[in-house]
């Protein structure tokens, strides 16, 4: 399609500048032009001005400037094409003959778009008749307003195969089926998509309803069922919320993307009109593209569990090449078992809020992801790591930001391994505890590696490969060990093993035991994780003495089970503290540092030695 200047100009010349930013924004007459405080940034004197003679706004506070079109794509976000469209619709004029390809798009479109909107309006009816009384009360139940639902348009599709396709009948199956309203399986009549559900319209960028997402009423699976992507909704383009968000994002000067839609709607009922979500997929470079259009560094915000981390690591990659000067990525972790909806109903939106004031660099969640995958005593390990590091770095396309990552990776690397030794025990000589203190910064080895669920991934495989080789101190600590989620995959189930073998026959020794999992198909991951230079503690090595090896094997079970304890109730008084100061929670905050430092000394004092008292990398 081809927009010539001639047709841009008539287009700028037909829209009243001022009637079109009074849509959204309290304007007042100040002589020939008009003026208001100003959209893009936070003001309480107007220095926001309209010349409708001249066909311009100009902000004197933050400098935005602008005509009709500029308006539509800054302030609304619409790409430049829809801005035009909406703007010639308004002003009564043709937009001229697209592309072959754009007319099949749009005649493709054509009759769905309609019938996406009145199923909408129809199950919005359903919500607010007598069938859908128990959807009120999930709403109520999870704290949505009636405004909020209202806002939303928020409906139910009853537990029917048949109601929707009878109510929209007008449009003909086929259609309805093209729309994603409809199932077709070969050899039988199409049915309902939704049924049983609490409806969310899902709108594209100019809040015209594309698509849904339908949530479950009672049990069932799957939780939540999107619409299938149909010429309208293409799901890997499009961000939940887009077109309520980007006026609040570019207010709030920053633009918030969760993991799902009820995360931004709770969001949104607190106060923070700026959140989007993608729709059913990991974030994708298009989605990722949309948020830098609104602000400069979007912030991802993912639960504390393991699927969450690995989402927001995901995302981190995806985003690498695409990085530019100014432009990145901001990292917010909720607590572990929290999700947005969650934290801002228990611990109010001000808890929030403080999150949102320490986000995370991109730098730091890569640079922390890697350090974090493995245990870094052996040459190898360290080579490893820094392959990875300088592989991620490879992969951004601007010069520039790619240099400034392989210089900050190099520097904190070179910082974290400064002044510690590089070999392995001296063959034959005795082990013996030796004073140790991590480098500042970054924080010590053992904080590194405790994950989002306060377990330390390393201590853990270290005391499983301590029961593997002493057995009989498992009876003593089971009731501990039960408690505890050592590890994911092959290693939670060899520890399940482990404690299964050992409690059938407590008289076991470490050879027996490991002569048992190697018939029950653990050899390999148990022989790894034996390996003497795996895991610098007594208690992991083949010729520890006895006594020394199951003291210290009982002490680190302590530490490891009382950390994830007090990093949480570290983690609350932090929040109280940020959030409601008193002496009070300050003094608790102060103490739980000092006990959790009190468990990294415990713990740094079972880690091998050398004879010069030097721990063992």
């Amino acid at each position: 399609m081809t927009l010539t200047p001639a047709f841009l100009d008539e287009l700028r010349a037909r829209t009243t500048l001022s009637a079109l930013i009074g849509k959204s924004v309290k304007i007042q007459r100040a002589g020939r032009e008009w003026k208001a405080c100003c959209p893009f940034h936070n003001e309480k004197t107007p220095s926001f001005t309209i010349n409708d003679d001249k066909g311009f706004y100009h902000c004197f506070g933050c400098g935005a400037h602008g005509d009709a079109i500029r308006w539509m794509t800054d302030q609304r976000g619409l790409p430049f094409m829809d801005a035009v469209k909406e703007l010639a619709q308004a002003a009564g004029m043709e937009v001229p003959a697209p592309d072959r390809r754009s007319a099949e798009r749009a005649e493709r479109q054509k009759g769905l778009r309609e019938a996406i909107e009145d199923a909408a309006k129809w199950f919005t009816d359903q919500l607010h008749g007598i069938a859908g009384a128990e959807a009120r009360r999930v709403l109520e139940r999870r704290g949505i307003t009636p405004e909020t639902a209202r806002a939303f348009g928020f409906g139910y599709a009853p537990d029917s195969r048949g109601h929707l396709k009878s109510a929209l009948s007008d449009y003909g199956d086929d259609k309805l089926v093209e729309a994603g309203l409809l199932i077709q399986v070969e050899g039988k009549e199409p049915y309902d998509r939704f049924r049983g559900r609490l409806m969310i319209p899902i709108r594209d960028v100019r809040g015209r309803v594309i698509a849904f997402g339908g949530r479950i009423i009672g049990d069932g699976e799957p939780k939540y069922l999107n619409s299938p992507e149909t010429p309208l909704f293409d799901k890997g383009r499009n961000l939940y919320n887009l077109d309520r968000a980007q006026a609040a994002a570019r207010k709030a000067g920053r633009v918030i993307a969760v993991e799902g839609y009820m995360d931004v709607i709770a969001l949104a009922q607190a106060g923070f009109g700026e959140a989007v979500a993608p729709l059913g997929t990991a974030m994708t470079e298009h989605q990722l593209e949309r948020l830098w259009r609104m602000v400069d560094v979007p912030l991802l915000c993912f639960d504390g569990d393991s699927a969450g981390q690995k989402a927001a690591m995901r995302a981190a990659l995806r985003a690498l090449p695409l990085l530019q000067p100014g432009r990145s990525l901001g990292f917010i972790t909720l607590p572990d078992g929290l999700d947005p909806d969650d934290l801002v109903r228990q611990r109010g939106p001000a808890a929030f809020e403080t999150l949102l004031g320490k986000p995370e660099p991109l730098v730091n969640r890569l640079w922390q992801h890697e350090v974090n995958a493995e245990p870094l005593y052996t040459p190898e390990a360290r080579a490893g790591l820094r392959a990875r590091l300088s592989e991620h770095a490879q992969t951004i396309a601007d010069n520039s930001v790619r240099q400034e990552y392989i210089a900050e990776f190099r520097r904190r690397f070179d910082q974290l391994f400064a002044g510690q030794p590089r070999r392995a025990a001296p063959s034959g000589k005795p082990w013996r505890k030796g004073p140790w203190k991590p480098p500042e910064p970054p924080p010590s080895s053992i904080a590194r590696n405790v994950n989002a669920g306060g377990i330390d991934r390393v201590l853990a495989k270290a005391i499983l490969a301590g029961l593997i080789r002493h057995p009989a101190e498992i009876a003593r600590h089971m009731e501990v060990l039960a408690t505890l989620k050592l590890a994911d995959g092959a290693l939670g189930r060899l520890f399940e093993a482990v404690i299964d073998v050992a409690l059938e026959d407590q008289a076991l020794d470490g050879g027996k035991l490991r002569t048992i999992l190697a018939k029950s198909g653990f050899e390999s991951v148990a022989g790894e994780l034996l390996r003497a230079d795996t895991l610098a503690f007594s208690f992991t090595q083949a010729n520890a003495d006895e006594a020394r090896a199951v003291a210290d094997l009982n002490e680190a079970i302590a530490v490891l089970s009382a950390r994830p304890a007090v990093d949480a109730a570290l983690a609350q008084a932090t929040a109280t503290v940020q959030t409601a100061f008193t002496e009070e929670a300050f003094a608790r905050q102060v103490a739980l540092v000092k006990e959790q430092q009190m468990l990294e000394a415990r713990l740094a004092n079972l880690m091998l030695a050398d004879e010069d008292g030097r721990t063992i990398a």
